[in-house]
């Protein structure tokens, strides 16, 4: 499928390019850092060997996007990780015009090295999120604003995190569980907003990437202190499995969303993080799911996304599977999930289930 906002053969350009600057990804990088280098001299003996290596590493990374945002036919996702590192730099005392001029030798190069019309059209996307730079911000506003008593849970159970203090975060909420506020309204306002703001807080370094992994794992662990309460109910609606793709490891917001099916009377199958086509298909067929969700939070994972789903509608003993896409990616463009072939796209849990309720009622009308 492709882009409803451009004309196919526009569409067609940008794959060629995507697949061109995958090609030769490693080539590339290493030009922009001989160039970079070769233009600042200086860096050779402030970073040695090791920084030039990490900042090779570095450019291999940065040029992913540019080449998932171009198989995906969506500039927005370039530019919003352009975004992404404005502020995550400037956090670290790197200012935008470094950045500004970091981009330019990478726009250059592969404008340089791509055979036309690859290179016009990948240089194009870069540029695209160089327009942008100059009015994006350097800073992020908290994912904990409000003055209501959930807005102040989430604070008190972020504080407690944040200072290590696992049990007391653990009875904030289940004492909040116990005065009769819902799981859904748990998972909604507290959980979610405050993973949200603990990645804020590590792309502002605020929190080093251990204190990220430590919340996360905390999150995950008082969730499963809240499954009495999930998994009492009768299973009668359907049978759903939820995954995360090869080399994703972002795997709380797939976690919630398969809670919600399972408080909505559904039998489900939770797989986690960094799964393979084959055994989520495999799980599909023994399970008999009629609903696969599949999460992906960073954006090169969306080509995952897409090969997972193709490898869905070519096998026949799933045609009536309704295929679910979720997690940041979708969220920078509201038009990607149908441009990678899913049936939906939902941006919580409680909006999965609302769109799938919505996609089973057309499927059932003759």
């Amino acid at each position: 499928m492709h882009s409803v906002s451009a004309p196919a053969d526009t569409f067609v350009v940008s794959r060629l390019a995507s697949h061109a600057l995958d090609a030769q990804r490693s080539e590339l990088a290493e030009a922009v850092v001989a160039e970079q280098y070769a233009r600042h001299p200086e860096l050779a003996q402030r970073y040695g060997a090791a920084g030039r290596a990490k900042c090779l590493t570095d450019v291999n990374d940065h040029l992913a996007y540019p080449s998932q945002a171009l198989a995906a036919g969506e500039p927005a996702l370039f530019a919003d990780y352009i975004g992404w590192a404005k502020v995550m730099l400037a956090r670290r005392n790197v200012p935008a015009d470094d950045l500004a001029r970091h981009l330019e030798l990478l726009r250059d190069i592969v404008r340089a090295r791509l055979a036309s019309p690859a290179g016009e059209a990948a240089s194009s996307f870069v540029d695209a999120g160089l327009s942008r730079l100059p009015q994006m911000p350097a800073d992020l506003p908290s994912f904990l604003p409000g003055e209501d008593e959930l807005a102040g849970l989430a604070r008190e159970y972020q504080a407690a995190l944040l200072c290590g203090e696992r049990q007391q975060a653990c009875q904030l909420v289940l004492d909040a569980a116990e005065r009769g506020v819902s799981v859904r309204d748990i998972y909604l306002r507290v959980f979610q907003p405050c993973q949200y703001e603990i990645g804020r807080l590590w792309q502002t370094n605020q929190v080093s990437v251990a204190q990220e992994h430590y919340c996360t794992a905390v999150t995950q662990l008082v969730m499963a202190q809240l499954y009495p309460r999930i998994f009492a109910g009768a299973k009668t609606a359907g049978s759903l499995v939820t995954t995360c793709v090869a080399g994703e490891l972002h795997e709380i917001g797939a976690r919630m969303v398969t809670d919600f099916f399972e408080m909505d009377g559904w039998n489900t199958y939770y797989l986690g993080a960094n799964m393979s086509d084959a055994g989520i298909l495999q799980t599909v067929r023994e399970r008999k799911a009629t609903v696969l969700c599949i999460s992906a939070t960073i954006t090169y994972h969306v080509r995952l996304v897409e090969s997972l789903i193709t490898a869905v509608r070519r096998d026949s003993s799933m045609s009536g599977v309704i295929v679910l896409v979720g997690g940041y990616p979708f969220k920078i463009a509201p038009s990607l999930w149908k441009n990678i072939g899913a049936d939906g796209c939902a941006n919580d849990a409680q909006e999965a289930i609302a769109t799938v309720s919505r996609l089973q009622v057309g499927k059932d009308k003759p």
